[in-house]
């Protein structure tokens, strides 16, 4: 029921995720939306809105259809749960059903974005605005599999967003961190700048989450600018429409590789002791797709059993 879209675009993806035979699927929703849709369902009485407060959410909505989601998780009734609705509220229903992970302090987001050749994970993008370095740590450990087990990146390079390249760079806190990763057993390439991201410097971006969110909104915002001036300066040249239509296709392919709401809004909540995957606000019936394909894999790959054995050794100190 959350998102933009929903719920048309969400039985929409799940119709082709059912017919595919990639997942068996349960709905979780008001009675009058899931019955009758053709899937296994369990209803709900409320709806969280996006402008819900999440400190608030379990008391004020308790048989919300995102937290009777999120519980069926829990409950062993279903592998992961997918949520393109309040992504604060989603969080603070994950930690209070689920927890955390051993070993993580504090869960955080993740976004994966196009770079020149592939794409890269960044890790937090937008959960913990005030980190430590040791949140830090557990950011690129759980970046490190993820990227590995859901993306097939063997040995995934991991890098520390930061001012510079120079180990002595930074704040305090990537200071530290910066030993903290490298003494992970992580591929850690080090300290990287902005201009490295969309380069595909490494697989794995750490940062704290008020970078990261700066970093997702602005690539959000600058892809659809760009898209923009190229249009404009299309009709301004009179034969230009022409060679824009032979040049459709790659024009097609770049927008697909672009598509931040297929890749950049959808990840699993990193930390929480059970898969919960957030897909963009703005995700359509193909993002949706995407998401619970990704929720999907993720579970075929035991993704919250590999997080918990990389944590395993922090979790011990």
């Amino acid at each position: 029921m959350g998102g933009d879209n929903a719920p048309t675009a969400t039985l929409a993806a799940a119709r082709t995720i059912q017919a595919s035979g990639r997942a068996d699927l349960l709905l979780v929703g008001p009675e009058s939306t899931v019955a009758g849709q053709g899937f296994d369902y369990v209803a709900a009485t409320e709806v969280v809105a996006m402008d819900d407060k999440p400190g608030r959410i379990m008391r004020e909505k308790p048989d919300s259809s995102m937290r009777i989601a999120v519980q069926q998780v829990l409950d062993g009734k279903a592998g992961g749960a997918v949520s393109a609705g309040n992504t604060g509220a989603l969080m603070a229903i994950g930690l209070f059903t689920l927890g955390r992970l051993p070993g993580i302090d504090r869960p955080a987001l993740g976004g994966v974005f196009p770079t020149r050749e592939g794409r890269t994970l960044l890790i937090d993008a937008g959960a913990n605005a005030d980190v430590k370095p040791a949140y830090l740590q557990q950011f690129a450990i759980m970046g490190s599999v993820y990227m590995e087990r859901i993306f097939g990146v063997p040995n995934p390079r991991v890098g520390l967003l930061n001012v510079g390249h120079e180990k002595g760079k930074g704040n305090q806190v990537t200071q530290e961190a910066y030993g903290l990763i490298k003494a992970s057993g992580l591929n850690f390439a080090g300290n990287i700048e902005g201009k490295d991201v969309p380069e595909g410097a490494v697989d794995v971006v750490v940062c704290d989450g008020f970078t990261g969110n700066v970093i997702a909104k602005l690539s959000e915002g600058l892809a659809g600018v760009l898209g923009g001036w190229i249009r404009e300066e299309i009709r301004k040249e009179r034969l230009a429409p022409i060679g824009a239509l032979l040049l459709k296709p790659a024009f097609d392919r770049v927008r697909k590789r672009l598509a931040y709401a297929d890749y950049g809004g959808c990840a699993p909540l990193f930390g929480l002791n059970g898969l919960v995957v957030k897909a963009h606000g703005r995700a359509d019936a193909n993002a949706l797709e995407y998401a619970i394909g990704l929720a999907a894999q993720a579970v075929e790959q035991d993704l919250v059993g590999r997080l918990n054995e990389a944590l395993a050794g922090i979790a011990e100190r």
